[in-house]
């Protein structure tokens, strides 16, 4: 390579190997026992022209990424030295036998308080990919977050063509002030929060932000680089689109689960889903975008409409636009905001590869019916009736919005037998059934209130069929289980028809995963075998959602063999 052709030869530079470094594939010599210390912490950060203080692990925005293999086991000690509860939630890990590790606040533990420490131990059981880890109390979500890297067993290698460069991409959503605040002020209104203002990729918003072309993020790659990109939706409310100005992308995998490998230029992730891509830099050399912004399903819902963009950068770019390339880089074109169409033909695309020994749960034990969406609560006028026509803005599933204890959590409770926590009477179909997608009546538009639990029989086959609404306004909804992947096994518009639609359904190589995008007005099916005893969380990942009601959860019970039963609780687990 000729010094006059680029303008920084980032092989000279100190920061470039760092990076190149921190890209490479790891290699370990045995399945690991990974000791980490988390420090939850108050951090100042530049963004957008000011400083702001942001909670963060260990001083780092987005926090430290995480790296093992199928097998090996995690020891991470968290201490709360912030200002404010939290919880971590290892995001699609099944925690086999540790539901106390899960981390959602309330369900599976008490909040770690300021102050307090709580270590999380659990092992990564037959699972390969990209997964994420990230707080699970409040909004706190919105900048402490990782990546959780899961690289193949020792002796094993990916389905598909060794990458010269693996790059975790973490798309998230950023507000100029404390998203605490954010939620207090909607949660005192009723009214929806205000949007975001701006996007990011890896901690960082862009070059079509003010303040920010200095900072934007850039990765550099040779002519002809295999990358595999590991792209994680972190945003706390917005689904979003993800593209690489002229560059195709093969996806390979999605929440820890390899994928029949299928080509696109345009990926939607719901908060909460991974995807993993292959590209090739095959590309004149120059300067790319990787660009991030909204699709957004609902209808009269504001949003944040900003795009976020990092840079794809090949070594040998030349320095001058007169050279025949531009000083910007190319921004790809991305879809309407409101595109349903590129996004229902590109989930359509994820199969299950035949190597991945699919076994779709059939005769199902507990056939589930769940409607999802929003509602209004009817209130008096006043400050905090600002919802719509004086209203404070709820959610549910089967018309019921989730309340949170905060005496006990629920596995706690479960596991000790406490009285008057919860109840284990949520309904396995709506409690009253009408057109789902069309005209609701005004008088079903607002739920009922409780901590109501389904329980399930260890080893039951459970399918689910995830509803939208048209109360309030249809949106497409991200749903996250707990404990456990899933297939999805069928996805349509409108109201869900059991007898043709299931005739309809893929039992041959549906993909699985642990968050499906429930599409705008219609419905998705999933089916699991309930083989993960403990409390369970079900939710919508868009956290303004999950804020107004949006879940429930399973109590999965103990089977009758040795290893069908989760363990006692650790000796920290946290006190409410």
């Amino acid at each position: 390579m000729e010094a006059h052709n680029v303008c920084v030869n980032p092989r000279c530079n100190s920061l470039f190997l760092i990076l190149l470094a921190f890209a490479s594939i790891t290699s370990f010599a045995n399945a690991e026992i990974h000791f980490h210390e988390f420090v939850v912490q108050a951090t100042q950060v530049k963004r957008l022209c000011r400083t702001h203080e942001i909670i963060t692990v260990n001083g780092q925005y987005p926090g430290p990424t995480l790296e093992v293999r199928d097998g090996d086991s995690l020891v991470i000690k968290v201490t709360n030295s912030a200002r404010y509860n939290v919880t971590i939630h290892w995001h699609g890990v099944r925690q086999r036998g540790t539901p106390w590790a899960d981390g959602p606040e309330y369900v599976t533990q008490c909040p770690i308080q300021p102050g307090g420490t709580y270590t999380y131990r659990f092992t990564i059981q037959n699972q390969d990919g990209t997964l994420w880890w990230h707080a699970h109390s409040k909004w706190l979500r919105a900048t402490v977050f990782g990546a959780l890297i899961i690289y193949p067993k020792l002796g094993t290698s990916y389905p598909f063509p060794t990458p010269k460069l693996e790059i975790p991409i973490l798309l998230g959503e950023w507000w100029n002030k404390d998203p605490i605040d954010v939620l207090r002020q909607a949660t005192f209104t009723g009214a929806g929060p205000a949007v975001s203002d701006a996007y990011t990729i890896n901690g960082q918003p862009g070059d079509l932000y003010r303040c920010s072309s200095q900072d934007t993020v850039k990765f550099f790659v040779e002519s002809g680089d295999i990358v595999h990109l590991r792209i994680i939706n972190a945003a706390l409310n917005q689904q979003l689109f993800f593209m690489v100005a002229n560059h195709i992308l093969t996806v390979v995998g999605a929440d820890a689960a390899y994928t029949k490998p299928f080509t696109t230029r345009t990926l939607m992730l719901g908060p909460g889903q991974t995807t993993n891509v292959l590209l090739t830099a095959d590309q004149t050399p120059g300067r790319y975008y990787m660009a991030a912004r909204a699709y957004a399903s609902a209808q009269n819902v504001p949003f944040d409409n900003t795009t976020a963009t990092a840079v794809l950068e090949y070594i040998s770019t030349p320095c001058k636009p007169n050279q025949g390339f531009p000083s910007m880089p190319m921004l790809p074109l991305l879809p309407a905001y409101n595109d349903t169409a590129t996004v229902t033909a590109f989930l359509a695309k994820f199969r299950s590869p035949a190597t991945s020994n699919v076994k779709v749960p059939a005769g199902i034990d507990e056939n589930l019916f769940f409607t999802v969406g929003l509602g209004l609560v009817n209130c008096n006028p006043g400050p905090q009736c600002q919802g719509p026509n004086n209203t404070r803005f709820a959610a549910s599933m089967n018309n019921v919005s989730f309340v949170f204890p905060t005496q006990a959590s629920l596995l706690q409770a479960y596991y000790q037998g406490i009285p008057g926590v919860f109840t284990t009477d949520f309904p396995a179909v709506p409690p009253i059934a009408f057109d789902y997608t069309g005209n609701v009546s005004r008088a079903l538009w607002q739920p009922i209130f409780g901590t109501k639990l389904y329980k399930v029989k260890y080893g039951a086959k459970v399918q689910i069929v995830l509803q939208d609404t048209a109360i309030s306004s249809t949106e497409a909804h991200p749903v996250h289980l707990h404990g456990y992947q899933f297939y999805i096994v069928g996805q349509g518009f409108g109201n869900f028809d059991p007898t043709q639609d299931t005739a309809n359904f893929n039992l041959i190589d549906p993909p699985n995963r642990n968050t499906v995008v429930v599409p705008v007005g219609g419905w998705a099916a999933i089916r699991f075998l309930a083989d993960n005893p403990g409390v369970w969380l079900m939710h919508c990942h868009i956290d303004a959602h999950l804020t107004w009601g949006f879940a429930m959860a399973f109590i999965v019970e103990n089977g009758e063999g040795e290893l069908q039963s989760f363990e006692p609780p650790p000796e920290d687990l946290p006190q409410c």
